[in-house]
């Protein structure tokens, strides 16, 4: 469990930042993430065509992208369940070159304390410094 996810509402203020985390993306864990999902999209694990399409290489499944920043928020709460409301908008593609795959570096800050314990949480997620998510804000009980 991570050392912030006892920490309660009266701890936390405004612009409060939760620790950065930094998620290495391969292309197994796309392809296990096809399995599990069911994605079996060839842009996902097929270079070839991948750019046949238009791509720069092999992406990321968008909705493995914003699990990993769930799993950002998660972490730090230290309870999955406490995860109460969560959305993003995709702006770029993970790119997942067979060569060393890519990095997901997700931070949050509190944007806003809510009634009954809650907190509203800004994320930005990056990845090969360009930002993968927009508008990804989550809500978690404490």
């Amino acid at each position: 469990m991570n050392e912030l996810a006892s920490i309660g509402y009266d701890d936390l203020e405004v612009g409060s930042e939760l620790p950065e985390a930094r998620f290495p993306v391969q292309r197994v864990n796309l392809v296990m993430y096809a399995g599990a999902s069911g994605d079996f999209n060839p842009i996902h694990w097929n270079e070839r065509f991948a750019t046949s399409v238009g791509l720069p290489d092999v992406i990321a499944h968008g909705m493995f992208t914003m699990a990993e920043a769930a799993r950002m928020v998660t972490d730090w709460v230290g309870d999955p369940g406490a995860l109460v409301d969560f959305g993003v908008r995709f702006s770029k593609p993970v790119v997942v070159p067979d060569d060393g795959g890519a990095e997901l570096v997700v931070t949050g800050t509190v944007a806003e304390k809510l009634d009954d314990n809650r907190v509203l949480i800004d994320l930005v997620a990056r990845s090969g410094g360009e930002k993968v998510l927009t508008k990804a804000r989550a809500v978690v009980q404490l």
